[in-house]
């Protein structure tokens, strides 16, 4: 099979087109898909550039997300058959086992099947920011109708499917852009709020939303700084999510607003082995696909390259400003 393969850290330029033996099935409960599309994240940039999450490899075939049909199953499958259409988050951390390939193998418990709604091209774009965004709003923040949310980036791969998931729990949504262009798409999503980061004043236009009181809620997507200038804005008791490290940060104003802070990786239980929290990733992809299949959830594609041109999206990934998700295109699919 064509996969693309890194050998060693570094910029794009690492990244070649090779054959590979295709995958076998592994266990009783594995499917092999034959892939049509794959996702491409910023984690694959930087498992590229700093090398593999797995510190026992160091060749890898990169790509966590991934829409395919189902080719083979094992003798204890008993959700999928020869096939059928299913999309995944799996993989892709080091080794030969990431979805930037004709074929991936997958554990019945993480594969759900395809939304009717979506082509293979937008479903392979959506599982990582959804399981994301999710865990980030649900499973940390307890997010609740009425609360006020603000998400940073809100036109990125996950700010923009955030804002969804946040509208579709109740909540008012601010969200920061970049242009005028993105604060008009953040709007159709369902934004209440959008704020100009490059010309407005986060605290001031923050304190006249909420009117003085701040955020609920608050999902940092960009990092150090934005994660610090957060605090400032958030209601007494209020979550704090990241899904980055902030590094070296004051939080004595943290600490007197009473603030819940939270990470997350939803790669966590992939690097750890954790089952469960697999399989309930599985099932954020499920439900998510039951509000794409009813018109409650969109997915953004901004641009689809050849599985062989995987350098030129990775630079256009870290060229940054982009809306929404890039996506490779199998031979032949």
């Amino acid at each position: 099979m064509k996969a693309i393969l890194m050998r060693r850290p570094g910029g794009p330029d690492v990244l070649t087109e090779t054959e590979l033996e295709r995958p076998a099935l592994r266990g009783p409960t594995d499917v092999l898909v034959r892939l049509h599309a794959a996702g491409i994240n910023p984690v694959d940039t930087k498992i590229r550039s700093k090398g593999p999450l797995l510190p026992e490899t160091l060749t890898a075939v990169l790509g966590c997300d991934g829409a395919g049909t189902v080719e083979a199953v094992g003798d204890a499958v008993t959700r999928f058959r020869p096939g059928d259409a299913v999309w995944y988050c799996h993989g892709g951390l080091g080794g030969p086992h990431g979805s930037y390939a004709e074929y991936a193998v997958v554990d019945e418990a993480i594969a759900q099947p395809k939304p009717d709604s979506l082509s293979f091209v937008e479903a392979a774009a959506a599982p990582l920011v959804l399981i994301t965004a999710w865990e980030a709003l649900h499973d940390r923040a307890r997010i609740q109708p009425e609360q006020t949310v603000l998400i940073h980036g809100g036109a990125g791969g996950v700010g923009h499917v955030a804002i969804q998931l946040a509208k579709r729990a109740g909540a008012r949504v601010a969200t920061t852009v970049s242009s005028a262009d993105k604060a008009d798409f953040v709007h159709v999503l369902g934004a209440e709020f959008a704020i100009d980061y490059r010309q407005e004043d986060l605290r001031g236009a923050i304190a006249d939303w909420t009117e003085g009181r701040g955020v609920d809620v608050c999902f940092d997507t960009v990092g150090p700084e934005v994660f610090a200038r957060s605090i400032e804005v958030m209601a007494v008791y209020g979550d704090l999510v990241t899904i980055l490290d902030p590094g070296p940060v004051d939080l004595k104003e943290a600490r007197n607003r009473n603030l819940r802070i939270s990470f997350t990786l939803m790669l966590t239980p992939q690097l750890k082995g954790l089952p469960d929290a697999l399989a309930h990733q599985g099932e954020i992809l499920r439900r998510c696909g039951e509000l794409f299949d009813t018109g409650k959830l969109t997915i953004d594609v901004a641009d689809t390259y050849p599985l062989a041109h995987a350098a030129d999206a990775h630079m256009r990934l870290e060229a940054g400003g982009m809306r929404g998700k890039l996506v490779l295109t199998m031979p032949g699919a």
